[in-house]
Protein backbone atom coordinates (compact mmCIF):
# COMPACT_ATOMS: atom_id res chain seq x y z
CA UNK A 1 0.00 0.00 0.00
CA UNK A 2 1.35 3.45 -1.05
CA UNK A 3 1.36 5.92 1.63
CA UNK A 4 -0.13 9.49 1.07
CA UNK A 5 1.86 12.58 0.23
CA UNK A 6 0.32 13.70 3.60
CA UNK A 7 2.17 11.33 5.50
CA UNK A 8 5.48 12.00 6.42
CA UNK A 9 4.10 15.27 7.66
CA UNK A 10 1.30 13.36 9.46
CA UNK A 11 4.36 11.42 11.08
CA UNK A 12 5.86 14.59 11.66
CA UNK A 13 2.68 15.92 13.14
CA UNK A 14 2.30 13.03 15.27
CA UNK A 15 5.95 13.40 16.62
CA UNK A 16 5.66 17.06 17.61
CA UNK A 17 2.41 16.17 19.76
CA UNK A 18 3.67 13.68 21.32
CA UNK A 19 6.58 15.38 22.80
CA UNK A 20 4.49 18.25 23.44
CA UNK A 21 1.52 15.97 25.00
CA UNK A 22 5.27 15.15 27.70
CA UNK A 23 5.87 18.97 28.40
CA UNK A 24 2.17 19.60 28.88
CA UNK A 25 1.93 16.89 31.31
CA UNK A 26 4.54 17.30 33.37
CA UNK A 27 4.32 21.18 33.68
CA UNK A 28 0.30 21.20 33.79
CA UNK A 29 0.63 17.94 36.47
CA UNK A 30 3.65 20.05 38.46
CA UNK A 31 0.95 23.31 38.37
CA UNK A 32 -2.24 20.83 39.90
CA UNK A 33 0.66 19.53 42.69
CA UNK A 34 1.57 23.34 43.34
CA UNK A 35 -2.54 24.32 43.71
CA UNK A 36 -3.27 21.24 45.78
CA UNK A 37 -0.11 22.48 48.05
CA UNK A 38 -1.34 25.81 48.21
CA UNK A 39 -5.18 25.22 49.05
CA UNK A 40 -3.60 23.18 52.09
CA UNK A 41 -1.88 26.19 53.09
CA UNK A 42 -4.82 28.44 53.05
CA UNK A 43 -6.53 26.35 54.64
CA UNK A 44 -4.19 25.90 57.73
CA UNK A 45 -4.04 29.88 57.46
CA UNK A 46 -8.08 29.90 57.87
CA UNK A 47 -7.71 27.33 60.52
CA UNK A 48 -5.56 29.68 62.26
CA UNK A 49 -6.98 32.94 61.90
CA UNK A 50 -10.37 31.81 63.20
CA UNK A 51 -8.19 30.59 66.15
CA UNK A 52 -6.16 33.49 66.96
CA UNK A 53 -7.08 36.78 69.36
CA UNK A 54 -7.06 39.71 67.43
CA UNK A 55 -7.82 41.17 64.55
CA UNK A 56 -6.13 38.10 62.82
CA UNK A 57 -8.42 37.55 60.37
CA UNK A 58 -7.06 40.79 58.45
CA UNK A 59 -4.09 38.29 57.49
CA UNK A 60 -6.07 35.81 55.67
CA UNK A 61 -7.27 39.04 53.46
CA UNK A 62 -4.45 40.47 53.16
CA UNK A 63 -3.28 37.14 51.09
CA UNK A 64 -5.49 37.37 49.21
CA UNK A 65 -5.29 40.53 48.23
CA UNK A 66 -1.60 40.16 47.97
CA UNK A 67 -1.44 37.11 45.67
CA UNK A 68 -4.33 38.56 43.21
CA UNK A 69 -2.47 42.06 43.09
CA UNK A 70 1.03 40.06 41.89
CA UNK A 71 -0.86 37.91 39.61
CA UNK A 72 -1.76 40.84 38.27
CA UNK A 73 1.47 42.54 37.89
CA UNK A 74 2.42 40.18 36.36
CA UNK A 75 -0.16 40.21 33.58
CA UNK A 76 1.19 44.00 33.27
CA UNK A 77 4.32 42.38 31.92
CA UNK A 78 2.71 39.39 30.03
CA UNK A 79 -0.77 40.92 28.55
CA UNK A 80 -1.79 37.83 27.25
CA UNK A 81 -1.69 35.56 30.38
CA UNK A 82 -5.00 37.40 31.51
CA UNK A 83 -8.01 35.75 31.84
CA UNK A 84 -8.94 32.36 30.62
CA UNK A 85 -6.52 31.85 27.88
CA UNK A 86 -8.78 29.69 26.35
CA UNK A 87 -10.56 32.64 23.83
CA UNK A 88 -6.63 33.37 22.47
CA UNK A 89 -6.42 29.49 21.70
CA UNK A 90 -9.79 30.03 19.77
CA UNK A 91 -8.79 32.74 17.79
CA UNK A 92 -5.67 31.45 16.80
CA UNK A 93 -7.19 28.51 15.74
CA UNK A 94 -9.36 30.36 13.52
CA UNK A 95 -6.31 32.58 12.41
CA UNK A 96 -7.27 35.57 13.93
CA UNK A 97 -4.22 35.90 16.01
CA UNK A 98 -0.93 34.92 16.52
CA UNK A 99 -0.38 31.81 18.65
CA UNK A 100 0.99 32.39 22.23
CA UNK A 101 4.93 32.57 23.21
CA UNK A 102 6.53 30.30 25.97
CA UNK A 103 6.91 33.59 27.75
CA UNK A 104 3.29 32.56 28.32
CA UNK A 105 4.01 29.74 30.09
CA UNK A 106 5.56 31.32 33.31
CA UNK A 107 3.68 33.76 33.27
CA UNK A 108 0.26 31.52 33.61
CA UNK A 109 1.96 29.11 35.87
CA UNK A 110 3.27 31.59 38.65
CA UNK A 111 0.28 33.79 38.11
CA UNK A 112 -2.10 31.42 37.74
CA UNK A 113 -0.64 30.11 41.20
CA UNK A 114 -0.86 33.04 43.25
CA UNK A 115 -4.28 33.81 42.17
CA UNK A 116 -6.08 30.37 42.22
CA UNK A 117 -3.91 29.42 44.96
CA UNK A 118 -4.79 32.37 47.32
CA UNK A 119 -8.25 31.71 47.31
CA UNK A 120 -9.97 33.68 44.12
CA UNK A 121 -13.18 31.85 42.40
CA UNK A 122 -11.22 30.71 39.34
CA UNK A 123 -10.25 27.55 37.23
CA UNK A 124 -6.82 26.11 36.84
CA UNK A 125 -7.68 24.84 33.13
CA UNK A 126 -7.41 28.17 31.82
CA UNK A 127 -3.64 28.44 32.57
CA UNK A 128 -2.90 24.61 31.30
CA UNK A 129 -4.76 25.08 28.61
CA UNK A 130 -2.97 28.73 26.91
CA UNK A 131 0.61 27.06 28.75
CA UNK A 132 -0.82 23.87 25.94
CA UNK A 133 -1.49 26.01 23.22
CA UNK A 134 2.33 27.98 23.89
CA UNK A 135 4.57 24.75 24.29
CA UNK A 136 2.57 23.43 21.14
CA UNK A 137 3.68 26.57 19.30
CA UNK A 138 7.14 26.32 20.19
CA UNK A 139 7.49 22.38 19.76
CA UNK A 140 6.03 23.15 16.44
CA UNK A 141 7.86 26.04 15.59
CA UNK A 142 11.20 24.00 16.36
CA UNK A 143 9.91 20.99 14.12
CA UNK A 144 9.32 23.42 11.43
CA UNK A 145 5.99 22.81 10.36
CA UNK A 146 4.19 25.07 8.46
CA UNK A 147 1.96 27.89 9.60
CA UNK A 148 -1.20 25.65 9.69
CA UNK A 149 0.27 23.12 11.06
CA UNK A 150 1.56 24.83 14.21
CA UNK A 151 -1.59 26.24 14.63
CA UNK A 152 -3.50 22.75 14.38
CA UNK A 153 -0.47 21.76 17.14
CA UNK A 154 -1.18 24.65 19.54
CA UNK A 155 -4.94 23.46 19.43
CA UNK A 156 -4.33 19.68 19.76
CA UNK A 157 -1.88 20.36 22.94
CA UNK A 158 -4.07 23.20 24.10
CA UNK A 159 -6.49 20.29 24.48
CA UNK A 160 -4.54 18.28 26.21
CA UNK A 161 -3.86 21.21 28.96
CA UNK A 162 -7.61 20.63 29.44
CA UNK A 163 -7.47 16.83 29.66
CA UNK A 164 -4.62 17.20 32.17
CA UNK A 165 -6.52 19.90 34.09
CA UNK A 166 -9.49 17.70 34.70
CA UNK A 167 -8.00 14.65 34.40
CA UNK A 168 -9.98 13.46 31.21
CA UNK A 169 -8.39 12.96 28.26
CA UNK A 170 -11.50 12.12 25.96
CA UNK A 171 -13.03 15.42 27.12
CA UNK A 172 -9.71 17.21 26.09
CA UNK A 173 -10.02 16.10 22.97
CA UNK A 174 -13.48 16.94 21.96
CA UNK A 175 -12.77 20.28 23.51
CA UNK A 176 -10.39 20.50 20.47
CA UNK A 177 -12.74 18.83 17.88
CA UNK A 178 -15.85 20.84 19.09
CA UNK A 179 -14.71 24.12 20.66
CA UNK A 180 -11.49 24.94 19.17
CA UNK A 181 -11.35 23.59 15.28
CA UNK A 182 -14.81 22.13 14.11
CA UNK A 183 -12.91 19.48 12.98
CA UNK A 184 -13.19 15.94 13.17
CA UNK A 185 -10.57 14.78 10.50
CA UNK A 186 -8.01 12.73 10.66
CA UNK A 187 -5.30 15.08 10.62
CA UNK A 188 -6.53 16.85 13.33
CA UNK A 189 -7.87 13.87 15.54
CA UNK A 190 -4.54 11.51 15.50
CA UNK A 191 -1.85 14.28 16.75
CA UNK A 192 -4.89 15.41 19.21
CA UNK A 193 -5.55 12.12 20.70
CA UNK A 194 -1.26 11.38 20.81
CA UNK A 195 -0.52 14.70 22.69
CA UNK A 196 -3.84 13.75 25.10
CA UNK A 197 -3.20 10.38 25.81
CA UNK A 198 0.96 11.73 26.31
CA UNK A 199 -0.19 14.46 28.68
CA UNK A 200 -3.07 12.98 30.98
CA UNK A 201 0.00 9.88 31.31
CA UNK A 202 2.40 12.18 32.41
CA UNK A 203 0.42 13.98 34.74
CA UNK A 204 -0.29 11.04 36.27
CA UNK A 205 2.69 9.98 37.14
CA UNK A 206 2.72 13.52 39.17
CA UNK A 207 -0.52 13.37 40.61
CA UNK A 208 -1.47 9.47 40.08
CA UNK A 209 -4.59 8.13 38.63
CA UNK A 210 -8.08 8.57 40.13
CA UNK A 211 -11.02 10.85 39.18
CA UNK A 212 -11.55 14.37 40.95
CA UNK A 213 -14.42 13.51 42.18
CA UNK A 214 -16.02 10.38 44.35
CA UNK A 215 -19.07 9.58 43.25
CA UNK A 216 -19.85 6.24 44.29
CA UNK A 217 -21.74 3.43 42.39
CA UNK A 218 -25.52 5.71 40.73
CA UNK A 219 -28.33 4.36 39.58
CA UNK A 220 -30.51 6.16 36.68
CA UNK A 221 -33.50 7.51 37.91
CA UNK A 222 -36.74 5.85 36.09
CA UNK A 223 -37.36 6.97 32.36
CA UNK A 224 -40.43 8.51 33.12
CA UNK A 225 -38.42 11.23 35.17
CA UNK A 226 -36.37 12.48 32.42
CA UNK A 227 -38.96 15.10 32.03
CA UNK A 228 -37.76 16.69 35.53
CA UNK A 229 -34.40 16.81 34.06
CA UNK A 230 -35.63 18.43 30.68
CA UNK A 231 -37.13 21.05 32.85
CA UNK A 232 -34.12 21.21 34.68
CA UNK A 233 -32.26 21.80 31.46
CA UNK A 234 -34.59 24.59 29.98
CA UNK A 235 -34.04 26.42 33.15
CA UNK A 236 -30.46 26.20 33.39
CA UNK A 237 -30.00 27.56 30.28
CA UNK A 238 -31.80 30.77 31.20
CA UNK A 239 -29.01 30.63 34.37
CA UNK A 240 -26.17 30.61 32.05
CA UNK A 241 -27.09 33.60 30.16
CA UNK A 242 -27.38 35.20 32.89
CA UNK A 243 -24.26 34.29 34.33
CA UNK A 244 -22.41 34.83 31.18
CA UNK A 245 -23.81 38.50 31.31
CA UNK A 246 -22.50 39.12 34.91
CA UNK A 247 -18.82 38.14 33.80
CA UNK A 248 -18.85 40.74 30.80
CA UNK A 249 -20.77 42.91 32.79
CA UNK A 250 -17.84 42.79 35.90
CA UNK A 251 -15.30 43.14 32.99
CA UNK A 252 -17.58 46.16 31.55
CA UNK A 253 -16.59 48.42 35.13
CA UNK A 254 -13.74 46.86 35.72
CA UNK A 255 -12.84 48.28 32.41
CA UNK A 256 -14.36 51.79 33.22
CA UNK A 257 -12.27 52.37 36.38
CA UNK A 258 -9.63 54.27 35.02
CA UNK A 259 -7.89 56.25 37.99
CA UNK A 260 -7.52 53.25 39.84
CA UNK A 261 -4.37 50.71 38.71
CA UNK A 262 -5.21 47.29 37.18
CA UNK A 263 -3.23 46.23 40.19
CA UNK A 264 -5.04 48.11 42.82
CA UNK A 265 -8.77 46.77 41.25
CA UNK A 266 -6.87 43.31 41.48
CA UNK A 267 -5.93 43.61 45.10
CA UNK A 268 -9.82 45.29 46.24
CA UNK A 269 -10.97 42.02 44.64
CA UNK A 270 -9.10 40.05 46.53
CA UNK A 271 -9.77 41.56 49.48
CA UNK A 272 -13.22 41.14 49.05
CA UNK A 273 -12.79 37.40 48.07
CA UNK A 274 -10.57 36.82 51.13
CA UNK A 275 -12.94 38.68 53.61
CA UNK A 276 -15.96 35.61 52.03
CA UNK A 277 -13.16 32.89 52.82
CA UNK A 278 -13.08 34.04 56.22
CA UNK A 279 -16.94 33.61 56.56
CA UNK A 280 -16.20 30.29 54.99
CA UNK A 281 -13.50 28.53 53.04
CA UNK A 282 -16.24 27.00 50.81
CA UNK A 283 -17.98 30.21 49.52
CA UNK A 284 -14.58 30.87 47.16
CA UNK A 285 -11.48 28.94 46.03
CA UNK A 286 -11.64 27.10 42.67
CA UNK A 287 -14.63 25.03 43.95
CA UNK A 288 -13.72 21.16 43.91
CA UNK A 289 -14.38 20.64 47.69
CA UNK A 290 -17.91 22.15 47.28
CA UNK A 291 -18.18 20.10 43.86
CA UNK A 292 -17.02 17.13 45.79
CA UNK A 293 -19.64 17.48 49.10
CA UNK A 294 -22.19 17.88 46.29
CA UNK A 295 -22.04 15.11 44.23
CA UNK A 296 -20.71 12.62 47.25
CA UNK A 297 -23.62 12.94 49.21
CA UNK A 298 -22.74 14.75 51.93
CA UNK A 299 -25.03 16.56 54.31
CA UNK A 300 -25.58 20.25 52.86
CA UNK A 301 -28.60 21.83 54.08
CA UNK A 302 -30.51 23.69 51.19
CA UNK A 303 -30.49 27.13 53.03
CA UNK A 304 -26.44 26.79 53.15
CA UNK A 305 -26.73 25.22 49.15
CA UNK A 306 -28.41 28.19 48.21
CA UNK A 307 -26.26 30.60 50.10
CA UNK A 308 -23.14 28.69 48.48
CA UNK A 309 -24.57 29.46 44.95
CA UNK A 310 -25.42 32.92 45.60
CA UNK A 311 -22.53 33.78 46.67
CA UNK A 312 -20.17 31.81 44.12
CA UNK A 313 -23.09 32.92 41.35
CA UNK A 314 -21.35 36.60 41.61
CA UNK A 315 -18.06 36.19 43.15
CA UNK A 316 -16.68 34.06 39.98
CA UNK A 317 -17.34 36.47 37.48
CA UNK A 318 -15.93 38.99 40.11
CA UNK A 319 -12.65 37.07 40.53
CA UNK A 320 -12.36 36.92 36.82
CA UNK A 321 -12.76 41.06 36.61
CA UNK A 322 -9.28 40.92 38.54
CA UNK A 323 -7.93 40.29 35.55
CA UNK A 324 -5.38 37.65 36.61
CA UNK A 325 -4.37 34.25 35.40
CA UNK A 326 -7.44 31.89 35.78
CA UNK A 327 -10.24 30.02 34.17
CA UNK A 328 -13.90 29.67 34.22
CA UNK A 329 -14.60 25.72 33.79
CA UNK A 330 -14.07 25.01 37.78
CA UNK A 331 -16.24 27.81 38.85
CA UNK A 332 -19.02 26.78 36.31
CA UNK A 333 -19.34 23.24 37.71
CA UNK A 334 -19.18 24.25 41.12
CA UNK A 335 -22.12 26.51 40.54
CA UNK A 336 -23.81 23.86 38.29
CA UNK A 337 -24.03 21.21 41.17
CA UNK A 338 -25.65 23.38 43.35
CA UNK A 339 -27.89 24.32 41.14
CA UNK A 340 -28.58 20.94 40.95
CA UNK A 341 -28.99 20.61 44.76
CA UNK A 342 -30.98 23.33 45.16
CA UNK A 343 -33.35 22.30 42.09
CA UNK A 344 -33.68 18.80 43.38
CA UNK A 345 -34.86 20.21 46.99
CA UNK A 346 -37.84 21.95 44.99
CA UNK A 347 -38.45 19.04 43.21
CA UNK A 348 -38.95 16.97 46.64
CA UNK A 349 -41.02 20.12 48.16
CA UNK A 350 -43.43 19.57 45.36
CA UNK A 351 -43.64 15.83 44.76
CA UNK A 352 -43.19 14.32 47.86
CA UNK A 353 -42.87 10.51 45.98
CA UNK A 354 -39.87 11.57 43.98
CA UNK A 355 -36.97 9.63 44.24
CA UNK A 356 -33.60 10.32 45.64
CA UNK A 357 -32.44 13.35 43.05
CA UNK A 358 -29.86 15.42 44.60
CA UNK A 359 -26.87 14.01 43.70
CA UNK A 360 -28.44 12.99 39.51
CA UNK A 361 -29.41 16.38 39.43
CA UNK A 362 -25.95 17.96 40.93
CA UNK A 363 -24.18 15.69 38.56
CA UNK A 364 -26.10 16.55 35.50
CA UNK A 365 -26.09 19.88 36.74
CA UNK A 366 -22.27 20.23 35.93
CA UNK A 367 -22.97 19.17 32.45
CA UNK A 368 -26.15 20.96 31.73
CA UNK A 369 -24.93 24.47 32.89
CA UNK A 370 -21.36 24.07 31.45
CA UNK A 371 -23.52 23.88 28.42
CA UNK A 372 -25.70 26.53 28.57
CA UNK A 373 -22.43 28.57 29.11
CA UNK A 374 -19.66 27.17 26.91
CA UNK A 375 -22.17 26.10 24.37
CA UNK A 376 -20.11 22.75 23.96
CA UNK A 377 -22.56 19.98 25.11
CA UNK A 378 -20.46 17.04 24.31
CA UNK A 379 -17.45 18.15 25.93
CA UNK A 380 -19.63 19.26 28.91
CA UNK A 381 -20.88 15.63 29.56
CA UNK A 382 -18.30 13.74 28.73
CA UNK A 383 -15.54 15.96 30.91
CA UNK A 384 -18.40 15.34 33.95
CA UNK A 385 -18.39 11.53 33.24
CA UNK A 386 -14.34 11.53 33.34
CA UNK A 387 -13.99 13.42 36.82
CA UNK A 388 -16.89 11.39 37.99
CA UNK A 389 -16.25 8.23 36.62
CA UNK A 390 -20.10 7.58 36.67
CA UNK A 391 -21.68 7.11 33.18
CA UNK A 392 -25.45 5.97 34.65
CA UNK A 393 -26.44 9.67 33.85
CA UNK A 394 -25.80 10.00 30.44
CA UNK A 395 -29.19 9.71 29.47
CA UNK A 396 -30.46 12.52 31.70
CA UNK A 397 -27.19 14.89 31.01
CA UNK A 398 -27.70 14.87 27.09
CA UNK A 399 -31.55 15.83 27.55
CA UNK A 400 -31.09 18.22 30.44
CA UNK A 401 -27.79 19.70 28.27
CA UNK A 402 -29.82 19.81 24.94
CA UNK A 403 -32.19 22.15 26.35
CA UNK A 404 -30.21 24.87 28.20
CA UNK A 405 -28.30 24.71 25.18
CA UNK A 406 -31.77 25.24 23.27
CA UNK A 407 -32.20 28.01 25.47
CA UNK A 408 -29.49 29.88 25.16
CA UNK A 409 -29.17 29.39 21.64
CA UNK A 410 -32.98 30.43 20.93
CA UNK A 411 -32.17 33.78 23.23
CA UNK A 412 -29.01 34.10 21.09
CA UNK A 413 -27.15 34.77 23.27
CA UNK A 414 -23.43 34.35 22.82
CA UNK A 415 -21.00 31.36 24.32
CA UNK A 416 -19.06 33.04 27.23
CA UNK A 417 -15.48 32.48 24.88
CA UNK A 418 -16.83 35.03 22.33
CA UNK A 419 -17.80 37.19 24.31
CA UNK A 420 -14.36 37.13 25.72
CA UNK A 421 -12.52 37.21 22.80
CA UNK A 422 -13.29 41.11 22.06
CA UNK A 423 -11.97 42.02 25.49
CA UNK A 424 -8.66 39.98 25.38
CA UNK A 425 -5.37 41.05 24.57
CA UNK A 426 -5.33 41.21 20.04
CA UNK A 427 -1.89 39.55 18.76
CA UNK A 428 -2.01 39.74 14.51
CA UNK A 429 -1.94 36.76 12.66
CA UNK A 430 1.65 37.87 11.39
CA UNK A 431 2.62 38.73 14.93
CA UNK A 432 5.56 36.15 16.17
CA UNK A 433 5.21 34.54 19.54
Amino acid sequence: MTPSPSSPGLVRLCAVAIVAGVAIGLVGGAFRWCLQVADRWRYELLTWAHHAPGPAWLIPVAVTAAGAATAAAIVRLVPLATGSGIPHVEAVARGESGPPGLLVVPARFVGGLLAIGSGLVLGREGPTVHMGAAIGTATGRAARLTDPDVRLTQSAVAGAGLAVAFNAPVGGALFVFEELTGRFRARTMIPTLLAVATAVGCSRLVLGNRPDFDVGTQSSPAIGWLAVFVAFGLVTGLLGIAYNSLVTRFLEIASRVRRIPPVAVAAVIGAIIGVLLMVDPLAAGGGDTLSQAAVGGGALALPAVAGFLLVRFVAGPLSYAAGTPGGLFAPLLAVGALWGLLFAGVVEAVLPDAPDLRVPLALVGMAAFFGATVRAPLTGIVLVVEMTATAELTVQMAAATAAAVLVAELAGAAPIYDSLWGRAPVRRPDESG
